[in-house]
């Protein structure tokens, strides 16, 4: 074993990198994606990391092959032991039968081989989900022998334990029958074999005298043009059983069980048919993992386009916000009738270079004498920016919902999400009206610090005074939305003059480059606050990603695994490649029985 230990290193590496799901979403042909990531940890589990770990480990050969094949009749006949209950009725092998000899009783009871499934031992024929071993001293040492499900069973649990125990074999003995040998489905198994260089060989049973050489030679063509050829191929005669459940003659079975035997009873041999087997396993993994690791790439990159839809939703709605406050839409309605009611007049343009000074006695006139309109004008200013985050939040909610929808990974997480939750997903959150009345007012009241602390540190105490730090903070306030774009006939006169007016009379207390800057840090603190919402906004969206697929080196990180591999294959000696398995005992290739 010293000598596989990197190896061994390597595939138990690969192994933890298999833990993620790396396929969670609906991206190419994920179901595919999914199966072919279950069976890699299955054959990881099942077969290879238990075997490296132990490579004179008995050798376990699959009994396998398609409904009412005489599996399990081939089984209890090369036992010379009634170990597993073959019947009439489909399925019949409901739980997999493992026949031992009992001095290899315990490497399979400990979990080495199948470690997900649970062991039980006696008669009957076990549950489903389980593996059920019995002994059998008929049974040689070195060698035991698992009566699969039928690959084709109507049961779909059947099919997939049936597939799971064909990729934890050191040998498949594919068992058919005269009339059902060219079946599709039992060829996808053994094409599969030949890909991953399974040492295979295949019992024709139930094969009637005058038709057994027509069929072998079919048979064999059909072997050969699958890229089988040399395959160990046996024949069992079609008898007549004594009783429903009875054993095959022992002549019938011959040449199986002595080829099974001389592999058993040679050391060597059993060797070679194990890194036969393993090493086909082995160049499959370097095959198959960087597969895998491209389409997790592709998990994460749509994973990636689902974030981009929210993002691009969002960041529309903040540029629809932006082009709000900018282009004079909110200095119409309701704010310019409070703006007129906080000056007293409507009629200002004409005489605001003129009057400037009386303007200011009103403004002084208004705090002083009349507090009301001032704060009727801050409540109209938040009403009016509070509707304007609801709709872009509204709309931003609409389009990446929209966008998901469009998308098969974004419907498989709606789908996942609920179709409450995925009908909550459409339109602004719940709490949304209140968060953006927090973040309004928040920054009123960073705008009022804002002048306060201008006026402190230009000196410009006494000519603020006259304004009151909540009048600047009002006028300040709209200076922010100073564009005029958007509007027509006479709100383009009254809305500009209110942006005109407010910059006058700032510009008295504060001097033009300042009330510049002013107007750009408080326009810059409003979209960061804006900004912020709707990011809480977005994060319903993205939650719903978090934690799926796989990490972000999770690709790179699988490639890396199988060229570890690759790197330490070299450790498992294996025969040429163009050395059948019974070149290695010394047992025909073509065994054929005519009589019962």
């Amino acid at each position: 074993m010293a000598g596989n230990n990197g190896l061994l290193v390597a595939l138990e590496t690969l192994r933890r990198q298999l833990d993620h799901d790396l396929f969670p979403l609906a991206i190419g042909d994920v179901a595919s994606h999914r199966r072919a990531l279950t069976e890699l940890r299955g054959q990881l589990d099942d077969y290879l990391l238990p075997r490296v770990a132990a490579m004179d480990a008995p050798l376990l050969a699959v009994v396998g092959g398609s409904t009412g094949a005489g599996k399990s009749t081939l089984v209890n006949s090369l036992a010379s032991a009634d170990v597993t209950e073959p019947g009439v009725l489909r399925p019949t092998t409901l739980a997999p039968t493992l026949v031992a000899n009992p001095a290899d009783e315990a490497w399979f009871t400990r979990q080495k081989v199948l470690p997900g499934l649970a062991r039980t031992t006696g008669g009957g024929r076990g549950e489903p989900g389980t593996l059920r071993i019995v002994t059998a001293a008929t049974v040689p040492p070195g060698l035991a022998l698992l009566d699969a499900p039928d690959i084709d069973s109507v049961v779909t649990a059947n099919r997939e334990i049936a597939a799971q125990l064909l990729a934890a074999a050191d040998l498949w003995l594919f068992v058919t029958t005269a009339a059902r040998y060219a079946d599709e489905v039992p060829w996808g198994f053994l094409r599969s074999a030949r890909e991953r260089s399974t040492a295979l060989a295949v019992v024709l049973d139930r094969v009637p005298p005058e038709a057994l050489q027509p069929v072998r030679a079919h048979l064999n063509r059909l072997l050969e043009e699958n890229g089988l050829a040399g395959t160990p191929l046996f024949s069992v005669p079609e008898v007549v059983l004594s009783e429903e459940n009875g054993r095959l003659p022992e002549a019938a079975v011959r040449a199986v069980h002595d080829w099974l035997a001389a592999i058993a009873a040679d050391a060597h041999a059993r060797a070679e048919v194990v890194r036969r087997t393993l090493s086909g396993a082995l160049e499959s993994i370097t095959l198959r993992v960087p597969a895998l690791a491209d389409e997790a790439e592709r998990q994460r990159a749509g994973l990636a386009d689902l974030r981009l839809s929210v993002e691009s939703a969002y960041g529309t709605a903040m540029a629809t916000f932006d082009d709000g406050i900018r282009d004079g839409s909110l200095l119409r309605g309701e704010v310019l009738a409070r703006w007129q009611d906080f000056i007293g007049t409507g009629d200002f343009m004409r005489t605001l270079e003129s009057r400037i000074g009386w303007l200011r006695e009103r403004l002084v006139s208004a705090f002083t004498g009349r507090p009301a309109p001032d704060a009727q004008l801050r409540v109209a200013l938040e009403t009016g920016v509070e509707a304007l985050i609801r709709s872009a939040a509204d709309a931003a909610a609409e389009r990446a919902l929209e966008a998901w929808s469009g998308m098969p990974a974004g419907r498989d997480v709606i789908e996942r999400a609920g179709a409450v939750s995925a009908g909550r997903l459409g339109r602004a959150s719940a709490t949304l009206p209140e968060r953006a009345a927090a973040a309004v007012r928040a920054w009123q009241g960073y705008v009022l610090e804002l002048v306060a602390k201008e006026g402190a540190e230009r000196r410009t105490t006494a000519r603020l005074a006259s304004f009151s730090v909540n009048g600047a903070g009002l006028l300040l306030m709209l200076m922010v939305f100073a564009s005029t774009g958007g509007l027509t006939g006479i709100e383009v006169g009254i809305a500009g003059g209110t942006s005109v007016l407010s910059q006058k009379l700032l510009e008295a207390v504060f001097g033009d480059q300042a009330v510049r800057t002013l107007t750009q840090a408080a326009r810059e603190d409003l979209q960061d606050r804006v900004r912020a919402v709707l990011d809480e906004e977005a994060a319903r969206f993205t939650s719903l990603l978090e934690g799926v697929g796989p990490p972000e080196d999770m690709s790179e990180n699988l490639r890396q695994a199988a060229r570890a591999v690759q790197k330490h294959r070299g450790q498992i000696d294996v025969p040429p490649a163009d050395a059948p398995v019974d070149a290695v005992v010394d047992a025909p290739v073509d065994a054929a029985l005519d009589t019962p």
